[in-house]
């Protein structure tokens, strides 16, 4: 019909579940099984239909229905005791913050994406889980948190396989009004509204109110009617169209995110920028300084000082960086607003890369974000490691270990990713407070009184629920693509619950390597099918829309599915989604990971399965190679990287098949007891990840290593319309500028060799072109197999020379060498003041 317009009718709730409606505006219920429960009682159909969404639901349920349910002494037993529970976690009052930081300052969180849910589909995969994550658990410790990212309201898109296993995409605008979402409103109880300019335009955006337990999330959307159709569509997509489309999101985020909070009220003293897409941010919160008075070094510094960074990408084609044409069209206005050069303003985001076989600066959002920072992590150990090589070339002269980027390890929200079947278990043998207690590893110690048909108990359970949802995944796909009645009714035999069954599920980036099991066929076929001992496979994942070679992993894996000797052995789902996600956590009997080691920063989807129970098998990378300790699961290959691609491929094969074989296969069909169990694995799986990877433990991280001291440390840097910045952005132009004319020569007495304990005498002399001697640090580096120990030289002024305007000083030291083995031996300078968020920030290093 000719649509003239829309009206959304509101269900009457009876007044015994009247709160139905509250409760489903708060993704309180998104980790919340039994709470889940009531409305999937309401209507199953209508609950799978609209992917489990509460608001969705009771829009569709008959008022008959609701009525019903109302009167239902059942029913009703059950929605007290989750109002009751709901209540409690809202208005708790002794939460983790409450008692350990309880004037902790508040955070804004900045995302690109985020996962909470499948029904609010603003996310692509792993970084908007972790984002998601973090929001949840920020809301269970009760930190001071606010969030802020886009509303997506085509989200990433629906992933379709055609009769041949090709990936199609399938993009639907949601409804809005069906999300569990409200329109922000002002103080004054109107709806709120920012604008920016982006180019030459005047982009204005809706901001959305989304609740999750105890925080708030603030989505911007630009489809309102004052945007023209293209402004419209700024916000229709995750990660889609070009590199323009990306920049004007970014400048989005960032300028109408801060916005945002500033139109609501929301305060904030730590800005935590999730990845490089959040970097513009920092603009806007120069220009206000700069508004308030202050010059733009003293804004950039101020701001600088309250902001920590998170980088999430290992890999350099991951950075987004843009040409220096492309940001002029979108922020060339911006050095005027902060009272800068251009030259000044793009020199904090320059990299440069070589494009089409020249060297070209380049406009990077990664290295933005580090300078507009003045604390930066990666997401695992390795990751930080990894990271501070990449970024190493902005601290010319730094050695790759002291690249001050540390890290946080990734953790998962236990509550959202382990089934009811499970926590019920748990429930068990942990304290009634387990569930606030997340990170508390000895806690965790009580799983050992899990018995092993206990364990195996629940995990057919689960098992089994997931294998009737592959079943009905696989049998729409194949009626949508017209199959035969033969191969629709075939997948009631898919997978068995009595065989070994591995999940494999992620992003489908070729660097995963998704089809690495397939590297010896014949080998995995008769893995598949050993008479005795049978192993089967369930992979999902998507490929991003222009990535054909990730698309044709997913397709070479679809096909072998459907060769006879793994037809019903192995399968791959499409759409994979949180919903999913959570099937396969939770049912599979192993995850498998193998990504090329170092290429996965962190990785999650593994601690997910090891809550429910289910061991990692994987490359000892990201937040595996922390997570494994021999008991707990299983490593493929060895800690080490390799030159040969093909022959680092060929290695991790082998080690695959060999311990699938060997280890895996054996004790799981075994009848070994003790410590040779399979239960045994299962429990330290559950024991030992459950808390070190935790979500709740990753937060409480951040808040001691980065909230708190950023915190402190920005406010000091703010106090008196930022003199402590003024100063510091003062001092360090001044030594910027009088760096080129200083001078460093040393020498060392070294001896052809000496014992341990034995100290070697190093001088050094100095001159500092006008920089305070008191500013300067002199000392020795010791680098002795790897490792580097670092020995500040006294100053010793020669009193018998006149001093110039220049200066002049000598400095000395007696560096021990306390170990046996070979030294080289140097002496570097750098400038240091009271202040600084580390003894590189000012990035000049200078060696004799």
């Amino acid at each position: 019909m000719n649509v003239i317009g829309k009206v959304t009718v509101l269900p009457q709730l009876p007044g015994s579940v009247a709160r139905l409606s509250e409760l489903a505006y708060n993704l309180y219920w998104s980790w919340t099984p039994h709470a889940q429960a009531l409305y999937q009682e309401l209507d199953h159909g209508l609950w799978e239909r609209f992917q489990h969404n509460p608001v969705r639901t009771l829009l569709e349920v008959p008022q008959a229905r609701l009525k019903e349910v109302a009167a239902d002494p059942a029913y009703l037993k059950r929605y007290a005791q989750v109002m009751a529970d709901f209540d409690a976690y809202m208005g708790k009052k002794d939460t983790w913050a409450a008692k350990n930081v309880p004037d902790m300052k508040p955070v804004a969180y900045f995302s690109m994406e985020y996962a909470y849910h499948e029904s609010l589909p603003i996310y692509s995969g792993g970084l908007g889980v972790l984002a998601g994550d973090h929001c949840k658990s920020a809301s269970d410790l009760g930190i001071p948190f606010t969030a802020v990212g886009m509303l997506f309201h085509q989200g990433y898109f629906t992933q379709l396989f055609d009769k041949d296993g090709w990936q199609n995409e399938t993009y639907d605008e949601l409804d809005l009004t069906t999300l569990p979402i409200t329109p922000a409103l002002t103080h004054g109880g109107e709806e709120a509204r920012v604008s920016v300019v982006i180019g030459n335009r005047t982009v204005h955006s809706r901001i959305w109110n989304l609740n999750v337990g105890r925080i708030r999330v603030l989505l911007l959307d630009t489809n309102v009617p004052q945007n023209s159709p293209e402004d419209r569509t700024l916000t229709a997509r995750l990660y889609g169209g070009n590199q323009e489309l990306r920049v004007q999101q970014y400048v989005l985020l960032g300028v109408a995110g801060i916005r945002a909070l500033r139109l609501l009220g929301i305060p904030g003293d730590v800005y935590h920028m999730n990845e490089g897409h959040a970097a513009l941010l920092g603009l806007e919160r120069t220009r206000e300084y700069v508004e308030a008075g202050l010059d733009f070094r003293t804004a950039v510094e101020t701001v600088a000082s309250s902001t920590l960074f998170t980088t999430h990408t290992p890999v350099p084609a991951g950075n987004d960086a843009f040409g220096y044409d492309l940001m002029d069209r979108y922020i060339g206005s911006w050095p005027a607003q902060l009272a800068a050069s251009r030259d000044e303003l793009y020199a904090l985001a320059e990299h440069e890369q070589m494009w089409d076989g020249h060297p070209v600066p380049t406009f990077s959002m990664t290295v933005f974000a580090l300078n507009m920072s003045r604390a930066a992590n990666g997401v695992s150990e390795l990751h930080g490691e990894v990271s501070r090589d990449m970024w190493k070339f902005l601290y010319p002269g730094a050695e790759t270990g002291e690249v001050p980027i540390g890290h946080v390890t990734n953790g998962a929200h236990n509550l959202t990713f382990t089934s009811q079947a499970m926590r019920d278990l748990l429930s068990t043998v942990l304290p009634a407070d387990w569930t606030e207690r997340l990170e508390d590893e000895a806690m965790w110690q009580a799983v050992e009184n899990l018995t092993d048909a206990q364990l195996s108990d629940v995990q057919l359970v689960m098992k089994r629920e997931m294998i009737t949802f592959v079943r009905g995944r696989v049998r729409e796909q194949k009626v949508r693509n017209g199959a035969s009645a033969a191969d629709v009714a075939a997948t009631d035999t898919l997978l068995s619950e009595n065989a070994l069954t591995i999940g494999f599920a992620r992003r489908f980036a070729t660097y995963k390597r998704a089809t690495l099991l397939f590297r010896d066929r014949e080998r995995l076929s008769r893995i598949v099918n050993h008479p005795e001992r049978p192993v089967q496979f369930v992979f999902a994942g998507k490929a991003h829309p222009a990535d054909n070679p990730g698309k044709a992993l997913i397709q070479e894996i679809y096909r072998l599915s459907q060769e006879p000797e793994f037809r019903g052995k192995i399968v791959i789902l499409e759409n994979y989604d949180m919903h999913v996600a959570r099937h396969l956590v939770q049912g599979v009997d192993i995850w498998l990971n193998n990504p090329r080691r170092p290429l996965e920063a962190s990785g999650t989807s593994g601690m997910k399965a090891s809550f429910n129970g289910s061991p990692n098998f994987s490359v000892l990378d990201g937040w595996w190679r922390e997570g494994y300790d021999t008991t707990n699961g299983w490593p493929i290959g060895e800690e080490r990287e390799y030159a040969d691609l093909n022959v680092q491929d060929d290695a991790d094969a082998y080690s695959l098949y060999h311990i699938l074989e060997h280890d895996i296969a054996p004790r799981y069909y075994g009848q070994g007891t003790g410590d040779t169990s399979w239960a045994h694995t299962v429990r330290r799986a559950i024991e030992t990840c459950s808390p070190r990877f935790s979500m709740q433990r990753q937060v409480i991280d951040y808040v001691q290593k980065y909230y708190l001291p950023i915190a402190a440390r920005g406010a000091v840097l703010a106090d008196s319309h930022s003199t402590r910045a003024r100063e510091i952005a003062s001092w360090k132009g001044w030594v910027r500028q009088q760096w080129p004319h200083t001078t460093l020569s040393a020498q060392a007495t070294l001896p052809a060799t000496t014992q341990p304990g034995q100290t070697v005498p190093v001088t050094a002399t100095v001159n500092p072109a006008g920089i305070n001697l008191s500013e300067l640090r002199v000392e020795a580096v010791l680098k002795r197999a790897g490792g580097l120990t670092y020995v500040p030289l006294t100053h010793v002024p020669l009193t018998h020379v006149p001093l110039t305007s220049h200066g002049d000083g000598t400095f000395s030291a007696q560096v021990p060498l306390n170990e046996s083995g070979l030294y080289s031996v140097g002496v570097r300078m750098l400038p240091v003041v009271d202040g600084l968020s580390n003894d590189l920030e000012a990035r000049l290093i200078k060696w004799a």
